[in-house]
Formats: C-alpha cells, structure tokens, sequence
C-alpha cells in the first residue's frame, strides 16, 4: 500500500471521530428497553389478570376454582388479530412459572383437571421449551370440551401430538435414547392421544380443514377413524384430497387411504367413485358391495359399464352383457356416424406419398403390401369396412408369414363385433396353412374383450390348439390370448396350461400358451400358472432356453403378478433360489410387473442398481494389479479406451487387456505370428463375451423399461425418469440405448408432447438401426390415435431418409399407429379420467415392448403387433338414456384442473369448449355437463358410455 493511500485513510478515520463528537450530548444512544404505553382498558385487564394469577399462587385453594373460570372467561372473550398474541396470554406470561409451581401443589383431582386446562392454554407462549407442555396438561385435564379455547389452540395442540409420534417412531428400537426422554415420551400414551385427536379432527372438518384433520390422522396411524365424522357437505372434498394423497404415500399407508375414501363414498352413495376405488384395491369384494348398495338397475348399469373397459372377470347377472362389452361395437359405429368417419380410408390417406414425389421405396412390393394391410387395419380398426381387402387378390399380393397378418387383419377391421367371424370362417377352408392361421388369428381380434355365454372364439378355436401344424396351433393360442386378456376364463387355463408343461411341445408353442395365460389371468396371482412355469423353466434344456421364445415364457410370469406388490415376494425368493441364467430376467420382470404404476422410489432405485456397473468388482481387479507397478498405467489407458465405448462391459474388457504387455522388440515373422495367435484368442473371447453379454443384457434392457412401467402412476416419476433416460442415451450399452426408446413410449401412450416428440425423432437418426427402429415405433405409441400433424410430418421425412427395409417398414406401422381408428382410439393404459390402470392394456404394451428389444425378431413375427389391438379402446363420451339409447346432449370439454384443497366449488375444467356428444376426449380432457342442464349423469366420469337421467329439478328451475 502506498503512503498517498494511508493518508487519505487516516484522515477518513480522524473525520468520522469528529462526527461523533459533534452529536448532541443529550440524547442517549444506548438501546433501551421501552415501556409498551398501555391504554386505560389493557391497564385495567392488566391489573385484573395479575390480581387473579396472584391468588392462585397463594395457598388458599377454595378461591381457585373461581379464579380459574374468571381466567378461562378473560380468555375465551379475548379477541385479537391472526398475527398478534391475545392480550389475557400476553399479560399472563409472566406468571406462567409461578402458576405451574402452584400447579405441583393441588392434590384436589377436580381442581387439578380444571388448572391443567387453563394452563394448557397459557403453555403456547412457552412452547419453545421442548417439552410439548399444552398437550402434557391436556391429558391432565378431563374437560372434553377443549375445543372451545379456539381455533389457534386446536392448531397448536395438533401440531405437539405430532411431534410426539415423530419422536416416538424415531425413537423405537434406539438403545441409545436417553432415559429422561422415554419416561417423557411414556407419559403420552397411545390411548389417550387418540382421544384427544378424535376431538380434534371434526373441528377441523367443520372449519374447512379437511387437510390438516387427514394429515393428525395419518401422522397418528388413525386414518381409519376418518369416515365417522363426514358429512354429506364435506365428502367430496375429503375424498378428493385422500385419493391424491396417495401417489405420495408408502404402503401399506397407501392402500388405507384408498379404503378409507372408498368407504366415505360408499357410505353417502357416490357408487362410481367407490367403485373406481375398489378397481385400484382389486378387491372383488368391494366391486359386490357397490353392486349390493344400490337397487337401481340404472345405476347398475352404468357401474357394469365402468368395468367392461378394464376387462373385468366380475361377474353381475344382472347387467353381466354390460360388462362382457356387447354394446361397444354398436355405440362406437354411432360415435363413427356422427362424427362422419364411416367411409373407409386407405393407407395413401396416411402416406400422402404426392407430398413426396422424390421418395424411392426400399421396401420389396410383399413387404410394402404387408405394411399397408397393417396400416389399413390400423385405420379402419372396429369400422367394420374397409377397401383394400374387398377383394381377396391383396392377401396373395403378400408372401408366406405376410399372408397370416394380412388375413389376420381382416379381424382387426370387425373388432369388438361378433358377427365378424362369419367373414373369416371361409379363410379356414384354404389350402394355404398360412391363410387357415391368418383366420385362427383374427378370430380372435374380432372378439378381443367381448364375451357371452357362448364363447364362440373359444369354441373356433380350441380344436387347433393342439394342432400338430405349428401356424396353426400358435396363431390358435395368440387368437385365444388376445380374445380372452382379463378374462380369468377357467375353459382357456385347462386347455393351455398342458401345452406350458409339455417337454415335447415347441418351445415357440410352449411360451405363447404361457404368454396367453398370463394375459388372461393378469393381476391374479394364479398358483398353478406360476409353478407350471416355474417348473418349465427347470426342466427345459439349456439350449431350448436359448430360445428367443423364452422372454415371453418369463414375461407371462410378471403379467400374473402385475399390481401385487404386496404378494410377489414369495415367488421371488423361488426365482432366486434358481440356478440358471435366465433367473435374473425372470425377477427383473416380474419385480416391474409388480410394481407397475406405483410409482415406488425404492424399486425405481433398485433398477438403476442393476443398470449401473458394478463398483466392488473393479477395484478387486485394480488391487491385483498392485504386484506389477509397470503394466498399471497402460492397462489403465487401454480400459480408459475402450470404456469410452462400451461403460457397462468393464469387466469383460479387462479380461480382454493382456496380462503383461510386450516391450521388446520382435521380428516381423515372430510378430506376425503373436498377432495371428492372439486374434485367435480374441475371436474365442469375444465369443464367450457375446453370449455372456446377452445373458446380461437381457434382464439390462428390462430393467430399462421397468422404470417407465413403474413411474407411471405419478407425474413427477415421470419427469424424473424421462431425464435418466436421457443418461442412458448417452452413456449406456447398446441393448440399453435400444430399449430407451420403448420406455418413453410407454411413459406417454398416446400423449405426443413436443419435447418427447423431438427427442425421439433425433433418436430415430441414430447410428444403431435398432435404436432408430424402436424409436420410430415409439413415436407411433405416443401418437396412436391422434392424429398428430407434427409426427404426419416426421414420418413422411423419415420415409424419404431410411433405406433400411425393417426400418421403413416400422416407419408404415408407426403412421397406421397414429391415426389409429381414424383417431377415435387410444392405447393409453390409464382410463376413468387417469383414475385406474387398465392391467390389460399395460399388459398388451409390455408384450409389444419386450418384443421390440429385438426389433428384427418382432419385425419377423410381424403377427405379436396384433397384442396392440387388445389394448385399444374408443376415447370418446357417448351419453345414452336409461333404456341404454343414444341421447345427444351438451357438454363442456376442457383441461382437467386439479382442486384437491380449494375453498370453495372451484372449477375442475379449464379453456373448455362447448359441444354436442357423442364427442372425442384427448389426453387430459375432461367433460362436463352444462349447469342447470335438463339431464343428470349417472356416473361420476363422463367418460366412455354414460347414461343420463332427467333431472327432477329443471322445470323447477326453469320457472324460476
């Protein structure tokens, strides 16, 4: 520093010391404590309250009992600002420790009681010592009518009950807690708190406080307490916040709190709620109690409605053809009149090759046919008509296995319609077998999710199970799985499960029969499915298991346990105990399927376990490399490499690194012939590599579509997942990058939003084929049947891109996806406003997923698209009178708004448009019927078929 500087702070100093000597001296600058001036009337009750604390620290106890009902008087009268102390508390807080030693000192039981409760009030002020004193004397106290010191006082006594039961549970099993602290803690007994907290939760809930009653009872174990106190006015409210609390909770909590809301709703006769509700429990159980509370055929009706879009197995007699989806064909050709979309279309509606005149096709003129009779069956699915196979000539148009599909298709077009079969029943008199198992097979399109007491598909069908013709027997089975999926149908298990047990079947045959039950009997936790297959799979050959067959074998043993989180660890610790390379998938995925849609944070994290290389296992290679100092560094560069590569094959590579690297120097024939011999050993090793890697791989790419199958029930999971997916993109092995595609897919079915739209399109350019291939089909998932213009438009570019033939034939299924049923149609796997999972449509999504992880072997067995169809459904709201016939009426259609704890009847729609129904609904939409409007809706939901009722108070209303 220089001395121009220290000078110029020199005289700064001297200036301010002059300053201060220049202030007046006769102020004080000294922080004084000043005295609040108190008016005449604070002064008096001032006076008033220290008089009254003064007698009941005498010892004259006859005076206490008055003195304490004037002190009660004093601060029940207090009123006072949200933000400011009551004057009687503030005045008194002085005398709090003199009142609690005099407290000490009565031995009169009733006098005691009656101290406690004015000292349990008079503790807020104090309620920084830890000690939780309001609720220590409340339970001293036997006044019942606590309530009545107000509202900031219930709050307060809330909030130390709390800190109790956190305390509690932080405490149980620590031996190292302090035994003050749990001689305090004793003090609160369970029994006596809940007491307390069954006081308090009707004050709140009369007060709007439906939140904070829920939250005291969860905190203390005592949620199934709630349903005595709701009322008729508050039920909804209470409900909705349940229901919403229940992404965020773990289990069992979970699953209380949907019992609980479906007995408020079922106790004040909201019977579509309840039974939503009792759809998530899976409790048939619960779906009869609904059914048994009302004796409104009506209100039954539409309850069998509700069910018939998760493909229920419930059985009703009364409303049964409801549930068993007889009426879906008739209303969804309704729906397609009056929308004017019963002209067939043609896959050039959806090429729009005239857009692209410079394309050149790479697709063979079969293979190009075949992709159009799966974009043409795409289109026209459940119409009922359609132009291109008006003539039989298209099906020889395509070649060997492309005949199947195209038959196939045929189904496709009178889904949902039993009648249909009568226009496949000639195609089984064809001398051409593919032709015979393009029929089996759309058979069982035209009755995916439709029963009666006939069953005729089964009946078609069962005569070629067994069929010695393997395109026979096998398109029979798959016919029969996507027919009967949810259908839990006992005919189908006897004629199939010989099939999974029979050594001597194909092993092709053997996994479809299982693949075919567990979609039947999704979700039901069926023993003797899950044995047979688990001693399949013990008794099969090594090399039958090599099988690329096997991965349905496994997936139809998570499909059984899918939703039943609570019951697949029996059948897990079975799957351990297996010694054999396919266990590891075999948990994968059953563990997924369990989980599915729960959201769980545990099982998410578990998964990234198994996707990340695994640490202990390199520094062991590490620490045996410390003998040899000289070789460290090079092996280290080499591994650096060729991680760069390939960061989940770390041990392999290093097992590829030599040993001892060669320093000295050779002659070109000694050299030559090293490096032949260690090619030699590179090919065996690399070999061995390959195969290890697939065994890995597998349960590796599983685990990848785990994630979006269990994140799917909560919106932040989601979000979450769609960024790791982003690192597994960049950073993961090449049958992780490959299945990345399919797990956003499945993570916004027929959602399209622009930022998973975008990242998929540059993935569908990747340098992996296969990625690009999975990518291009998952930019079909997400718009299947909507119509989306963005994704019209990237297809039609990628069609001009690709010159891989598989490519551009995924590229045609993908256009087909997106204007699936001329978009009318979904594969979303949540229905009833987001509410419910539909376990057979994730079902039919995880088959195509799993098949896909191999794209070329799907693309082969072109037929497994047809699992699609099961999982679609009509994404409209048609409204129908009691007698079930259409009754067009007004509606709102918005954006859903979320009012879980709003004051008030806040609006649950937003931006809405008003239209006449039958109407479609997009992702997120909701409809509404207009206020005051002449129709009341049966159901909850005014989605899929609701029936209306005249409502009783419109001419009332209207003459007012």
């Amino acid at each position: 520093m220089s001395q121009k500087d220290t000078t110029e702070g020199d005289v700064a100093t001297k200036q301010q010391e002059q300053q201060k000597q220049q202030l007046p001296k006769d102020k004080d600058f000294k922080v004084k404590k000043v005295e609040e001036e108190l008016t005449e009337e604070d002064q008096k009750l001032k006076t008033d309250l220290d008089l009254l604390a003064e007698r009941l620290i005498e010892s004259d106890y006859s005076l206490y009992s008055t003195t304490l009902d004037k002190l009660k008087e004093f601060i029940v009268s207090s009123t006072s600002s949200m933000t400011a102390v009551p004057k009687p508390l503030k005045f008194l807080h002085p005398h709090y420790e003199n009142l609690v030693q005099a407290f000490e000192k009565v031995t009169d039981p009733k006098l005691k009681s009656q101290f406690a409760d004015v000292l349990s009030v008079l503790s807020m002020t104090h309620s920084d010592n830890g000690e939780n004193d309001a609720l220590r004397f409340r339970l001293i106290s036997t006044n019942d009518d606590f309530v009545s010191w107000g509202h900031e006082y219930i709050r307060h006594l809330a909030l130390e009950i709390g800190d109790v039961f956190s305390e509690k549970i932080e405490t149980e099993g620590d031996e190292n807690v302090p035994a003050e602290k749990l001689n305090t803690l004793k003090k609160f007994d369970d029994l006596s708190l809940k007491k307390i907290v069954l006081r308090i939760v009707p004050f709140f809930l009369k007060h709007n406080q439906e939140a904070d009653a829920i939250d005291l009872l969860l905190e203390t174990d005592n949620i199934s307490e709630l349903p005595q106190f709701v009322d008729k006015n508050i039920y909804k409210r209470v409900g909705l916040y349940l229901v919403r609390c229940v992404p965020l909770l773990p289990p069992p909590d979970d699953l209380e709190f949907l019992q609980t809301a479906y007995s408020i709703y079922l106790e004040h006769g909201e019977l579509t709620e309840a039974l939503a509700l009792a759809i998530r429990i899976d409790d048939e159980e619960l779906i009869e109690a609904v059914f048994r509370a009302s004796s409104d055929l009506s209100v039954k009706k539409q309850l069998g409605l509700i069910l018939s879009k998760q493909n229920s197995a419930f059985k009703n007699a009364e409303v049964q053809d409801l549930i068993n989806n007889t009426k879906l064909s008739e209303k969804f050709r309704y729906v397609a009149k009056e929308l004017n979309l019963l002209d067939p279309k043609v896959p050039e509606d959806v090429y729009k090759s005239d857009l692209d005149s410079s394309r050149e096709t790479t697709l063979d003129s079969a293979k190009q046919n075949l992709a159009s009779s799966f974009v043409n069956s795409l289109l026209n699915t459940g119409y009922g008509s359609d132009k291109l196979l008006e003539d039989d000539k298209w099906i020889y148009k395509t070649k060997g296995s492309g005949m199947l599909s195209t038959v196939a298709s045929i189904g496709s077009i009178h889904q949902w319609d039993i009648d249909g079969l009568q226009h496949l029943d000639k195609y089984l008199y064809s001398d051409e077998d593919e032709i015979k198992a393009g029929a089996l097979l759309g058979m069982g399109l035209v009755g995916a999710g439709v029963h009666d007491e006939v069953e005729p598909v089964l009946l078609l069908l069962q005569d070629y199970v067994a069929n010695s013709n393997k395109k026979l027997s096998t398109s029979a089975i798959l016919g029969l799985a996507l027919s009967f999926s949810g259908s839990q149908n006992e005919d189908l298990l006897n004629l199939l499960l010989p099939l999974v047990s029979d050594l001597e079947v194909a092993i092709e045959v053997s996994a479809l029969s299982a693949l075919a039950l567990g979609h039947a009997f999704v979700g039901t936790c069926n023993g003797e499915i899950t044995s047979t297959i688990l001693q399949t799979l013990l008794e099969r050959d090594f090399e039958q298991l090599e099988s690329k067959w096997i991965k349905f074998l496994a997936l139809s043993l998570g499909l059984l346990f899918m939703g039943k989180a609570e019951q697949v660890d029996d059948v897990l610790e079975t799957i351990s105990a297996i010694e054999h390379p396919i266990s590891k998938s075999l948990e994968v995925l059953t563990r997924i399927s369990a989980y599915a849609g729960t959201g769980n944070v545990l099982e998410i994290q578990r998964l990234f376990e198994i996707l990340t290389p695994e640490g202990p296992a390199e520094q062991k290679d590490d620490d045996d490399d410390e003998g040899e100092p000289v070789q460290e560094e090079e092996q280290k560069a080499q591994q650096s490499n060729e991680s760069n590569k390939n960061t989940d094959g770390d041990e392999d590579i290093k097992d590829a690194i030599p040993s001892k690297p060669v320093k000295v120097k050779k002659t070109d024939a000694d050299q030559a012939e090293e490096e032949e011999e260690e090619e030699e050993d590179d090919d065996d090793d690399e070999d061995d590599e390959e195969k290890q890697k697939q065994k890995d791989d597998d349960s590796l790419a599983y685990a990848v579509l785990g994630i979006a199958v269990i994140a799917l029930g909560e919106d932040i999971g989601k979000a979450m997942s769609l960024r790791h997916y982003g690192h597994l993109l960049d950073y993961g092995s090449e049958t992780i990058r490959r299945a990345v595609p399919l797990g956003i897919s499945l993570l916004s079915t027929s959602n399209p939003q622009v930022n998973i739209i975008e990242s998929l399109s540059r993935m569908s350019h990747d340098q992996d084929i296969d990625v690009a291939i999975n990518a291009i089909l998952a930019m079909g998932l997400i718009g299947a049947g909507t119509n989306n213009a963005r994704l019209a438009q990237l297809f039609r570019q990628l069609a001009s891109y690709h010159r891989d033939s598989n490519a551009n034939f995924t590229i045609r299924i993908a256009q087909g996806l997106t204007h699936l049923g001329k978009g009318t149609l979904t594969l979303n796997p949540f229905t009833t406003e987001g509410r419910i999972l539909s376990k057979v449509t994730l079902a039919s999504l995880l088959t195509v997923a799993v098949g896909f992880l191999e794209p070329k072997f799907i693309l082969e067995h072109h037929y497994l698209l047809y699992f699609l169809n099961s999982a679609a459904r009509p994404r409209v709201l048609v409204t129908v009178d009691e007698d079930l016939n259409e009754l067009p009426v007004t509606v709102r259609i918005g954006k859903a708004v979320d009012v879980v704890g709003q004051a008030g009847n806040p609006k649950t729609i937003t931006g809405w448009v008003t239209q006449t129904t039958p109407v479609l609904l997009g992702y997120g939409e909701k409809a509404e019927l207009e206020e005051n409007s002449e129709f009341i809706a049966l159901s909850s939901f005014l989605e899929g078929i609701v029936i209306l009722r005249k409502n009783p108070d419109y001419e009332e209303f209207e003459k007012a």
